[in-house]
Protein backbone atom coordinates (compact mmCIF):
# COMPACT_ATOMS: atom_id res chain seq x y z
CA UNK A 1 0.00 0.00 0.00
CA UNK A 2 1.33 3.43 -0.94
CA UNK A 3 2.14 6.05 1.69
CA UNK A 4 -0.93 8.27 1.29
CA UNK A 5 -3.21 5.22 1.20
CA UNK A 6 -2.11 4.30 4.75
CA UNK A 7 -3.54 7.52 6.14
CA UNK A 8 -6.43 7.17 8.58
CA UNK A 9 -8.71 9.92 9.86
CA UNK A 10 -7.47 9.25 13.41
CA UNK A 11 -3.84 9.85 12.46
CA UNK A 12 -4.81 12.84 10.36
CA UNK A 13 -6.72 14.40 13.25
CA UNK A 14 -3.74 13.99 15.60
CA UNK A 15 -1.31 15.48 13.07
CA UNK A 16 -3.63 18.42 12.39
CA UNK A 17 -3.81 19.19 16.14
CA UNK A 18 0.00 19.04 16.29
CA UNK A 19 0.34 21.39 13.30
CA UNK A 20 -2.20 23.83 14.73
CA UNK A 21 0.02 24.35 17.80
CA UNK A 22 2.47 25.99 15.35
CA UNK A 23 -0.15 28.41 14.00
CA UNK A 24 0.69 31.23 16.41
CA UNK A 25 4.15 31.48 14.82
CA UNK A 26 2.42 32.97 11.76
CA UNK A 27 0.09 35.88 11.29
CA UNK A 28 -2.66 36.61 8.82
CA UNK A 29 -1.35 38.77 6.00
CA UNK A 30 -2.51 42.37 6.20
CA UNK A 31 -0.91 43.36 2.89
CA UNK A 32 -4.39 43.13 1.33
CA UNK A 33 -7.19 44.36 3.65
CA UNK A 34 -9.63 41.64 2.55
CA UNK A 35 -7.06 38.91 3.39
CA UNK A 36 -6.66 40.35 6.89
CA UNK A 37 -10.27 39.36 7.71
CA UNK A 38 -9.39 35.64 7.85
CA UNK A 39 -9.48 33.88 11.22
CA UNK A 40 -5.93 32.77 12.20
CA UNK A 41 -7.45 29.66 13.80
CA UNK A 42 -8.87 28.23 10.56
CA UNK A 43 -7.27 25.05 9.30
CA UNK A 44 -8.44 22.75 6.51
CA UNK A 45 -6.90 19.81 4.70
CA UNK A 46 -8.10 17.78 1.74
CA UNK A 47 -6.15 14.84 0.35
CA UNK A 48 -7.10 13.09 -2.87
CA UNK A 49 -5.36 9.90 -3.91
CA UNK A 50 -4.93 8.32 -7.32
CA UNK A 51 -7.18 5.47 -6.10
CA UNK A 52 -10.03 8.00 -5.63
CA UNK A 53 -9.65 7.73 -1.83
CA UNK A 54 -10.38 11.12 -0.26
CA UNK A 55 -9.71 12.41 3.24
CA UNK A 56 -10.98 15.80 4.38
CA UNK A 57 -10.66 17.50 7.74
CA UNK A 58 -11.19 20.85 9.42
CA UNK A 59 -12.65 24.12 8.08
CA UNK A 60 -13.17 22.73 4.58
CA UNK A 61 -16.05 25.10 3.72
CA UNK A 62 -13.70 28.12 3.81
CA UNK A 63 -13.22 29.82 0.45
CA UNK A 64 -9.86 31.52 -0.01
CA UNK A 65 -7.92 33.17 -2.85
CA UNK A 66 -5.16 31.01 -4.30
CA UNK A 67 -2.82 34.02 -4.53
CA UNK A 68 0.66 32.72 -5.45
CA UNK A 69 -0.43 29.06 -5.56
CA UNK A 70 -1.92 29.93 -8.97
CA UNK A 71 1.60 30.52 -10.36
CA UNK A 72 2.07 26.75 -10.55
CA UNK A 73 -0.95 26.38 -12.79
CA UNK A 74 -0.31 29.38 -15.04
CA UNK A 75 3.09 27.77 -15.74
CA UNK A 76 1.37 24.46 -16.54
CA UNK A 77 -1.21 26.20 -18.76
CA UNK A 78 1.45 28.00 -20.80
CA UNK A 79 3.61 24.88 -21.13
CA UNK A 80 0.58 23.06 -22.54
CA UNK A 81 -0.21 25.92 -24.93
CA UNK A 82 3.26 26.96 -26.10
CA UNK A 83 5.78 24.29 -25.06
CA UNK A 84 8.81 24.42 -22.76
CA UNK A 85 11.23 26.03 -25.22
CA UNK A 86 9.01 29.09 -25.66
CA UNK A 87 8.06 29.42 -21.98
CA UNK A 88 11.64 29.18 -20.73
CA UNK A 89 12.75 31.87 -23.15
CA UNK A 90 10.41 34.14 -21.11
CA UNK A 91 11.44 33.02 -17.60
CA UNK A 92 14.25 31.01 -16.02
CA UNK A 93 14.16 28.07 -13.60
CA UNK A 94 16.82 29.25 -11.15
CA UNK A 95 15.89 29.34 -7.43
CA UNK A 96 15.95 32.79 -5.84
CA UNK A 97 17.41 33.63 -2.44
CA UNK A 98 15.58 36.97 -2.36
CA UNK A 99 11.95 37.64 -1.34
CA UNK A 100 9.20 36.81 -3.86
CA UNK A 101 8.61 40.49 -4.72
CA UNK A 102 12.26 41.56 -4.94
CA UNK A 103 13.04 44.23 -7.53
CA UNK A 104 16.77 44.01 -6.63
CA UNK A 105 16.86 40.38 -7.76
CA UNK A 106 15.28 41.29 -11.10
CA UNK A 107 17.70 44.20 -11.63
CA UNK A 108 20.73 42.01 -10.83
CA UNK A 109 19.38 39.45 -13.33
CA UNK A 110 19.14 42.26 -15.95
CA UNK A 111 15.35 42.05 -16.18
CA UNK A 112 15.14 38.32 -16.93
CA UNK A 113 12.84 36.75 -14.29
CA UNK A 114 14.65 34.06 -12.35
CA UNK A 115 11.71 31.62 -12.11
CA UNK A 116 7.91 31.47 -12.58
CA UNK A 117 7.17 31.13 -8.84
CA UNK A 118 8.27 34.65 -7.88
CA UNK A 119 6.28 37.76 -8.82
CA UNK A 120 8.54 38.94 -11.66
CA UNK A 121 8.22 35.54 -13.38
CA UNK A 122 4.49 35.25 -12.75
CA UNK A 123 3.80 38.78 -14.03
CA UNK A 124 5.83 38.02 -17.17
CA UNK A 125 3.81 34.84 -17.75
CA UNK A 126 0.54 36.72 -17.10
CA UNK A 127 1.49 38.89 -20.08
CA UNK A 128 1.55 35.74 -22.24
CA UNK A 129 -1.78 34.15 -21.29
CA UNK A 130 -4.16 33.67 -24.24
CA UNK A 131 -6.98 36.24 -24.44
CA UNK A 132 -7.58 39.80 -25.63
CA UNK A 133 -7.67 41.48 -22.21
CA UNK A 134 -7.09 40.62 -18.55
CA UNK A 135 -10.69 39.58 -17.85
CA UNK A 136 -10.89 37.26 -20.84
CA UNK A 137 -7.48 35.75 -20.02
CA UNK A 138 -8.56 35.07 -16.45
CA UNK A 139 -11.88 33.57 -17.56
CA UNK A 140 -10.28 31.26 -20.17
CA UNK A 141 -7.64 30.11 -17.69
CA UNK A 142 -10.21 29.52 -14.93
CA UNK A 143 -12.46 27.54 -17.30
CA UNK A 144 -9.50 25.41 -18.42
CA UNK A 145 -8.58 24.54 -14.83
CA UNK A 146 -12.15 23.78 -13.77
CA UNK A 147 -12.75 21.59 -16.79
CA UNK A 148 -9.50 19.66 -16.43
CA UNK A 149 -9.49 19.19 -12.66
CA UNK A 150 -13.23 19.04 -12.00
CA UNK A 151 -12.87 21.89 -9.50
CA UNK A 152 -14.99 25.00 -9.02
CA UNK A 153 -12.69 28.00 -8.93
CA UNK A 154 -14.19 31.45 -9.45
CA UNK A 155 -12.92 35.03 -9.41
CA UNK A 156 -13.43 36.68 -6.02
CA UNK A 157 -14.44 40.21 -7.08
CA UNK A 158 -14.35 41.56 -3.51
CA UNK A 159 -10.77 40.33 -3.05
CA UNK A 160 -9.79 41.75 -6.44
CA UNK A 161 -11.23 45.17 -5.52
CA UNK A 162 -9.17 45.04 -2.29
CA UNK A 163 -6.01 44.11 -4.23
CA UNK A 164 -6.55 46.98 -6.68
CA UNK A 165 -7.25 49.46 -3.91
CA UNK A 166 -3.93 48.66 -2.20
CA UNK A 167 -1.95 47.83 -5.34
CA UNK A 168 1.52 46.61 -4.43
CA UNK A 169 4.17 49.25 -5.19
CA UNK A 170 6.71 46.42 -5.44
CA UNK A 171 4.66 44.70 -8.16
CA UNK A 172 4.21 48.00 -9.96
CA UNK A 173 7.99 48.62 -9.89
CA UNK A 174 8.69 45.05 -11.08
CA UNK A 175 6.21 45.46 -13.95
CA UNK A 176 7.76 48.78 -15.02
CA UNK A 177 11.25 47.27 -14.98
CA UNK A 178 10.11 44.21 -16.97
CA UNK A 179 8.63 46.55 -19.58
CA UNK A 180 11.81 48.65 -19.74
CA UNK A 181 13.88 45.53 -20.32
CA UNK A 182 11.58 44.36 -23.11
CA UNK A 183 9.92 41.44 -21.31
CA UNK A 184 6.31 42.69 -21.44
CA UNK A 185 4.06 43.61 -24.34
CA UNK A 186 1.50 45.47 -22.25
CA UNK A 187 2.21 46.74 -18.72
CA UNK A 188 -1.40 47.27 -17.71
CA UNK A 189 -2.70 43.98 -19.10
CA UNK A 190 0.14 42.03 -17.52
CA UNK A 191 -0.39 43.44 -14.03
CA UNK A 192 -4.19 43.34 -14.25
CA UNK A 193 -4.10 39.70 -15.40
CA UNK A 194 -1.69 38.81 -12.59
CA UNK A 195 -3.90 40.44 -9.95
CA UNK A 196 -7.01 38.73 -11.32
CA UNK A 197 -5.57 35.21 -11.48
CA UNK A 198 -4.23 35.57 -7.92
CA UNK A 199 -7.85 36.26 -6.83
CA UNK A 200 -9.16 32.99 -8.30
CA UNK A 201 -10.67 31.38 -5.23
CA UNK A 202 -11.99 28.05 -4.06
CA UNK A 203 -12.10 25.55 -1.23
CA UNK A 204 -9.30 23.29 -0.12
CA UNK A 205 -10.90 20.46 -2.12
CA UNK A 206 -10.57 22.51 -5.32
CA UNK A 207 -6.86 23.00 -4.64
CA UNK A 208 -6.37 19.27 -4.02
CA UNK A 209 -8.08 18.45 -7.33
CA UNK A 210 -5.73 20.87 -9.10
CA UNK A 211 -2.79 19.22 -7.38
CA UNK A 212 -3.97 15.80 -8.49
CA UNK A 213 -3.51 16.92 -12.12
CA UNK A 214 0.21 17.21 -11.38
CA UNK A 215 0.44 14.09 -9.20
CA UNK A 216 -1.14 11.44 -11.41
CA UNK A 217 -0.80 10.35 -15.03
CA UNK A 218 -3.75 11.58 -17.05
CA UNK A 219 -4.76 11.82 -20.68
CA UNK A 220 -5.13 15.63 -20.69
CA UNK A 221 -1.60 16.77 -19.87
CA UNK A 222 1.80 15.92 -21.31
CA UNK A 223 3.78 13.93 -18.72
CA UNK A 224 6.84 16.03 -19.53
CA UNK A 225 5.00 19.24 -18.57
CA UNK A 226 3.83 17.72 -15.27
CA UNK A 227 7.43 16.73 -14.49
CA UNK A 228 8.72 20.22 -15.32
CA UNK A 229 6.14 21.95 -13.09
CA UNK A 230 6.82 19.57 -10.19
CA UNK A 231 10.58 20.15 -10.49
CA UNK A 232 10.16 23.95 -10.47
CA UNK A 233 7.82 23.69 -7.46
CA UNK A 234 10.35 21.59 -5.54
CA UNK A 235 13.19 24.05 -6.10
CA UNK A 236 11.28 27.38 -6.12
CA UNK A 237 7.74 26.91 -4.76
CA UNK A 238 8.40 28.05 -1.18
CA UNK A 239 10.57 31.01 -2.20
CA UNK A 240 13.96 31.33 -0.50
CA UNK A 241 13.35 28.39 1.88
CA UNK A 242 12.52 25.95 -0.95
CA UNK A 243 15.81 24.05 -0.58
CA UNK A 244 15.37 23.70 3.18
CA UNK A 245 11.96 22.06 2.72
CA UNK A 246 13.13 19.95 -0.23
CA UNK A 247 15.48 18.37 2.35
CA UNK A 248 12.97 18.24 5.25
CA UNK A 249 9.87 17.19 3.28
CA UNK A 250 10.99 16.20 -0.22
CA UNK A 251 7.76 17.06 -2.07
CA UNK A 252 6.97 19.64 -4.75
CA UNK A 253 4.99 22.35 -2.93
CA UNK A 254 3.54 25.80 -3.61
CA UNK A 255 2.30 28.33 -1.10
CA UNK A 256 0.37 31.59 -1.23
CA UNK A 257 -0.03 34.49 1.22
CA UNK A 258 -3.76 33.74 1.32
CA UNK A 259 -2.89 30.63 3.36
CA UNK A 260 -3.18 28.02 0.63
CA UNK A 261 -0.61 25.26 0.20
CA UNK A 262 -0.53 22.35 -2.22
CA UNK A 263 1.93 19.43 -1.99
CA UNK A 264 2.32 16.88 -4.77
CA UNK A 265 3.06 13.20 -4.07
CA UNK A 266 3.94 11.99 -7.59
CA UNK A 267 2.11 8.81 -8.55
CA UNK A 268 0.01 8.91 -5.38
CA UNK A 269 -2.05 12.08 -5.02
CA UNK A 270 -2.14 15.62 -3.70
CA UNK A 271 -2.37 17.26 -0.28
CA UNK A 272 -4.01 20.68 -0.06
CA UNK A 273 -4.11 22.78 3.11
CA UNK A 274 -5.49 26.11 4.15
CA UNK A 275 -4.15 27.98 7.17
CA UNK A 276 -4.17 31.79 6.91
CA UNK A 277 -1.31 32.48 9.34
CA UNK A 278 1.86 32.99 7.28
CA UNK A 279 5.49 33.57 8.24
CA UNK A 280 7.57 36.57 7.15
CA UNK A 281 8.54 34.78 3.92
CA UNK A 282 4.90 34.29 2.94
CA UNK A 283 4.46 30.57 3.68
CA UNK A 284 1.53 29.22 5.76
CA UNK A 285 3.04 28.00 9.02
CA UNK A 286 0.56 25.36 10.21
CA UNK A 287 0.09 23.95 6.71
CA UNK A 288 3.82 23.38 6.24
CA UNK A 289 4.13 21.89 9.75
CA UNK A 290 1.30 19.48 8.87
CA UNK A 291 2.79 18.40 5.52
CA UNK A 292 6.16 17.94 7.20
CA UNK A 293 4.84 15.50 9.80
CA UNK A 294 2.70 13.72 7.19
CA UNK A 295 5.64 13.30 4.80
CA UNK A 296 7.93 12.00 7.53
CA UNK A 297 5.43 9.62 9.13
CA UNK A 298 4.21 8.18 5.82
CA UNK A 299 7.64 8.35 4.11
CA UNK A 300 6.33 10.39 1.19
CA UNK A 301 9.57 12.08 0.07
CA UNK A 302 10.21 11.73 -3.66
CA UNK A 303 13.78 10.84 -2.74
CA UNK A 304 12.74 7.48 -1.22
Amino acid sequence: MKGLEKLTTTKLSAWVQLAKTQAERGRVSDRIPQLALADPGWFAVHICCESEKIISFGDTACIFPLMSVIKTFSLLYLLEHFGAETVFAWVGVEPSDAPFNSLEQLVSDRGHPRNPMINSGAITLSDKLPGKDASQRTLLFCQWLNQLAGCQLSLNEVMLASVRLTRSTANQAITNYLAQSGHLENINTALDTYEQICCLSGRVEDLALLGKLLACENSYLLSQNRRIVNAVMLTCGLYEVSAEFAVKIGLPMKSGIGGGLVAIVPGEGAIACYSPGVDNIGNPVAAIAFVEVLAQELQLSVFG
